[in-house]
């Protein structure tokens, strides 16, 4: 959607068509032939200076702006008001802010479409005030004006004034179009706000603009990031005709809401109907991928984004980056941002959080020193990428100094996932007191949420801290009093210290609060099929057999010296018992699964929706080097590699 329509719709009446050699040098790119051969033509009618500046535009070439300027002022063009709006808008188009504001000030002759085309080079620019300033000072204005003010702020994520604008419209006269509804309607997603954009909704519907395409999907997208899937979805049904926008929105509503793999077919009934997918269909389709771990479909979007041509954007590859890595194949992530040219802070931040997904911290730090050695400015992404993979490698003086060096070198300030990080990093070292000082002395505009008290809870069930464990336990149940995570952290170390009478005590107040656990899965592809396996499953086809090989397994293990963690178990029960409840893991079913079911050549790439327990990571150790296999485990946190019964974390998790 070209919210800034204003800059190519400059008419001016030319007394006769120009020469057609000339408009063929213009389009080109001849633009010193076309003004030597043509020059006498251009002295009689100054407009055909706005071909040549289009030409400058198209074959980016900014010095020969500044040339034809020259020639303007001399020939006397400047005070003819179409010419020199041309030039301002291009200057405006290579961002040259400075030089189009002293263009402008100096113009004899202003008309709406100067102070529109100066609106939109501040607001490209990102100079909001300055282009309010002079949209205040316009005399008058058109709808072009209104879209590109509105647009501008919906753009810059100032929601609440755009919407303030756009009720200053209608009382002014002006009746918004479809472009005015689509960046309304946007500001309206951003602030979530359901009522303002049923009050468009039905503006919309009055004037007839709701069956308009950019309308249709501007609605249809602020229902479902207000959390109205279903009333999004119907006024997509209601359309009478698609687009890939249209499609866009309801597969980019699907992922957000949740449902990824409804995204997935909705891309491929978006393919069916026969359009193309865009860089923005590919980016959310590998994301959808990269939440469920899908690496089959992963690989399939990733030809089709090949094909199309896709993968030169950054966005796109980013994507690609992350997709592989969550799929747990950290060398194809490696191999799609070493075969891009592009430096971009984006591409480099996403193979930095690769490494710390996979727990390579010292590699990711590397990294992070090579792309400031080549001139790329980190943003806060790049610092949480950082902090997250220093956090998980044990690399506490390393982190505290990257956490410094964003605060203190870039100015960057913390944000609560920040913080979040740096309590973790702390925490997992053993520096529990100067974790919750942390957290106790954040900046009054950053406040604590329950996951932040919940990665100190964690860190006092590893070290067995009782009476801070109950504190901090407190505080989750404070901020959040149906989070489960708290009360089963705080079951863990009950448990430990086998006060099982605690433990029930938990487990009560967990019913009475109607708070309940939530269940481990596990899951695992084979021929692009998902199987998916809960502790205990029976639903499985092939359930019994895998609980034989899992006890075959077992014993193997046990001749290697593997002995069952009961640690794990938080239930009161006699060892066999015990033993029993442990083998039948989610991930240790969809391991013995992978191992039924696939060539002895091939890793397994296993994913969990929760934390891997202390006593199935030893078991995984042992089964790598029985079987000989490379395991790969995606749970909460992080990737395990297992090979050779080692595993790539360093028992460090």
């Amino acid at each position: 959607m070209n919210r800034y329509r204003f800059f190519s719709t400059i008419i001016y009446p030319s007394p006769k068509p120009p020469p057609d050699k000339f408009l063929n040098l213009c389009s080109n790119g001849l633009i010193t032939e076309a003004f030597k051969t043509f020059n006498t033509y251009i002295y009689n009618d100054p407009s055909l200076y706005s071909y040549l500046l289009k030409s400058c535009i198209q074959t980016h070439s900014l010095s020969l702006i500044h040339q034809l300027h020259s020639l303007i002022i001399t020939s006397g063009c400047s005070s003819t008001r179409f010419v020199t709006n041309h030039l301002l808008n291009a200057y405006v188009k290579f961002g040259q802010s400075k030089i189009a504001v002293k263009l402008f000030d100096v113009m004899p002759k202003r008309n709406i479409m100067s102070c529109n085309i100066l609106i939109g080079g501040f607001v490209q620019s990102g100079e909001l005030d300055n282009a309010r300033k002079v949209f205040d000072e316009m005399p008058e204005r058109n709808i072009a004006t209104w879209n590109a003010m509105v647009a501008g702020l919906t753009d810059f994520e100032r929601n609440e004034e755009a919407l303030r604008l756009l009720y200053e419209m209608r009382v002014s006269g002006f009746y918004p179009d479809e472009f005015t509804l689509g960046s309304a309607l946007r500001g309206c997603a951003g602030l979530r706000s359901l009522n303002a954009g049923r009050q468009i909704h039905a503006y919309a519907v009055k004037y007839g603009l709701e069956v308009n395409v950019v309308v249709g999907s501007s609605l249809a997208h602020m229902y479902i990031k207000s959390g109205r899937l279903a009333e999004g979805e119907n006024v997509i049904k209601s359309m009478p005709v698609h687009s890939v926008a249209v499609y866009n929105t309801l597969i980019t509503g699907r992922a957000q809401s949740g449902t990824n793999e409804e995204a997935l077919n909705q891309y491929h009934i978006m393919k069916l109907s026969g359009f193309k997918p865009d860089k923005i269909t590919f980016v959310t389709v590998l994301s959808s991928c990269s939440q469920l771990a899908t690496l089959g479909q992963g690989q399939q979007i990733h030809a089709e984004a090949i094909k199309s041509g896709a993968t030169s954007s950054v966005s796109v590859l980013s994507s690609l980056i992350s997709m592989y890595s969550r799929c747990g194949c950290f060398k194809d992530s490696l191999k799609s941002f070493s075969e891009t040219k592009t430096h971009d802070v984006v591409l480099w931040s996403s193979m930095i959080a690769a490494y710390g997904f996979h727990g390579m911290g010292k590699e990711a730090v590397e990294l992070f020193n090579q792309m400031e050695n080549k001139g790329l400015e980190p943003n806060d992404v790049t610092f949480l990428s950082l902090l997250y993979a220093c956090s998980h490698c044990g690399l506490k003086d390393q982190g505290i100094k990257i956490f410094d060096l964003m605060t203190e070198k870039y100015k960057i300030p913390p944000q609560l996932e920040h913080y979040t990080c740096v309590v973790d990093l702390l925490a997992r070292s053993g520096s529990l007191q100067e974790a919750e000082n942390v957290i106790r002395t954040m900046p009054i505009n950053v406040k604590a949420d329950s996951i932040i008290w919940k990665t100190l809870l964690s860190a006092c069930r590893i070290y067995k801290h009782a009476d801070m464990a109950k504190r901090i336990a407190e505080e989750v149940i404070r901020v959040d009093p149906h989070d489960s995570a708290s009360y089963v952290l705080l079951s863990n170390i009950q448990a430990s210290a086998k006060k099982w009478h605690d433990v029930s005590d938990f487990r009560k107040a967990m019913r009475d609060m109607r708070v309940k656990k939530e269940p481990g899965v596990s899951w695992f592809e084979m021929k692009n099929q998902v199987h998916q396996f809960c502790m205990s499953d029976k639903s499985h086809p092939n359930s019994e057999k895998i609980k034989l090989y899992l006890k075959e397994l077992t014993g193997e293990m046990k001749l290697l010296g593997y002995k069952p963690d009961y640690g794990s178990i938080l239930h009161d029960m006699d060892l066999e018992e015990k033993e029993d409840d442990l083998g039948q893991h989610s991930e240790k079913l969809a391991i013995a699964f992978a191992l039924m079911n696939t060539p002895d050549c091939v890793p397994l790439r296993i994913m969990k929706n929760l934390r891997v327990c202390n006593d199935c990571h030893v078991a995984i150790k042992y089964i790598s080097a029985i079987k000989k296999r490379e395991i790969i485990v995606r749970d909460t946190s992080r990737f395990h590699h297992f090979k050779d019964g080692q595993c790539s974390c360093g028992d460090y998790w």
